[in-house]
């Protein structure tokens, strides 16, 4: 047996308990537990304590981390909801994201701070649906007009910039002309692939097999999403693409194809329980053990740059929620600013990226994980304060919902 140690592993899950009983204790820190994640792995990890290192076992599971990350996103989109209204203004916010990007990601490449201008304007344009979603839940909101705006332009945001990420920043080095075309090729096959499940899964007697086994030690269900999760991103990276697209195209098609879930209620609640109850932390607190902190804070200059990142993805994220001023009124396109502008997983890979193909400084990359930091902590707060009081929402399609709950643990 090779000579692997699981000591680090062992330090892992235990500050994913420690995390988020954290919160749960103390209510009033008001922090996410990904937020204590990340500053764990940094305290303990080479730039403070250095008791924590990424070993194989535990680059091994953070990529399935984020993978299952990416996966329980798209998971969360709601094909049918993006249409009409909603996804018009979904979308021209993010065109809008992109030219704000693209002027911010100059100005600091004038700077000196980045490489590549687009690869920061990308890195700035997704927000955390992942993040966002149960903030929404908790506060009662994510049925509501302010809730589904949000997760319109958050769907729409994650996956466009994961798109634009694997075009023109992925690690093959294919030219763009040649990844569009490989693009368009791994699409046919994610449709092909959709297509024959969703016929596969009218057979009544393969429908009472799945009935028989889903909750059995087989867990076929979670099984097969396992097989499709692996399937595209394997077939991704086969594909000259990035790994995060394999892994949020298939989250993205189970979300499609299991609309009726009266036959099997507990399925997401099992995928969310592997995740987040496990792979995904491991990710997050690996990211902190990665963070260059201490190159961060070598020079008060390059400190500086945490607070003009922030403001660049409040601006870049969050101006485009004026689009919708006149219906939603100020208080409430502030609010969805402020949510569009959290973002922390996808800046974590975009950054990584980044810092392997030598676009991105360590030292800026920290500067950007810490501001998604930050977003994190401040952004929702922030806009669960502003629509305090005000009038319930009304849901999309649906009777007004009770008024607005706002769920201090968040």
């Amino acid at each position: 047996m090779p000579d692997v140690s699981f000591t680090n592993l062992l330090i892992i899950t235990v500050v994913a308990v420690a995390a988020p009983l954290a919160v749960g204790f103390a209510p009033r820190l008001r922090a996410p537990a990904v937020v204590l994640e990340i500053g764990a792995g940094i305290v303990l990890g080479p730039s403070v304590l250095g008791w924590l290192r990424v070993d194989l076992p535990v680059q091994i599971l953070a990529l399935f981390g984020l993978a299952f990350l990416l996966f329980l996103a798209g998971l969360e989109i709601d094909v049918r909801g993006l249409r009409g209204r909603v996804l018009l203004l979904a979308g021209l916010g993010y065109l809008m994201t992109v030219l704000l990007g693209v002027a911010a990601g100059l100005g600091f490449h004038a700077v000196g701070w980045v490489g590549q201008p687009l690869l920061l304007a990308i890195a700035l344009s997704a927000t955390s649906l992942g993040l966002v979603v149960p903030v929404l839940k908790d506060a009662g909101l994510v049925d509501s007009q302010v809730g589904q705006t949000v997760v319109a332009a958050a769907s729409v945001a994650d996956f466009a910039a994961i798109i634009l990420l694997s075009l023109f920043f992925s690690t093959a080095g294919a030219s763009t002309g040649a990844k569009l075309v490989l693009l368009v090729a791994f699409a046919a096959v994610v449709a092909a692939t959709g297509l024959t499940v969703r016929l596969a899964g009218r057979s009544r007697r393969l429908g009472d097999v799945l009935v028989r086994l889903q909750d059995t030690t087989a867990e076929i269900r979670i099984r097969f999403a396992v097989v499709l999760l692996v399937g595209f991103t394997a077939l991704a990276l086969r594909f000259g693409l990035e790994s995060i697209l394999g892994a949020f195209l298939a989250g993205a098609m189970v979300g499609l194809l299991d609309r009726d879930t009266r036959s099997h209620p507990h399925f997401r609640t099992k995928l969310e329980a592997i995740g987040y109850g496990f792979l995904v932390p491991v990710f997050f607190i690996s990211s902190g053990v990665r963070l260059d902190l201490s190159g961060l804070l070598a020079h008060p200059a390059a400190l500086a740059r945490v607070p003009m990142f922030l403001l660049a993805l409040l601006v870049v994220r969050g101006l485009p929620a004026l689009l919708a001023l006149r219906r939603d009124g100020r208080r409430a396109t502030a609010a969805i600013g402020l949510l569009q502008a959290t973002s922390l997983p996808f800046l974590v890979t975009a950054t990584q990226i980044g810092m392997t193909l030598g676009k991105i400084s360590t030292v800026t990359g920290a500067a950007l994980v810490v501001a998604g930091l930050l977003s994190v902590l401040i952004f929702p707060l922030a806009a669960l304060g502003l629509l305090r009081g005000q009038p319930a929402p009304e849901r999309i399609g649906d009777s007004p919902t009770p008024v607005v709950r706002l769920v201090e643990q968040t």
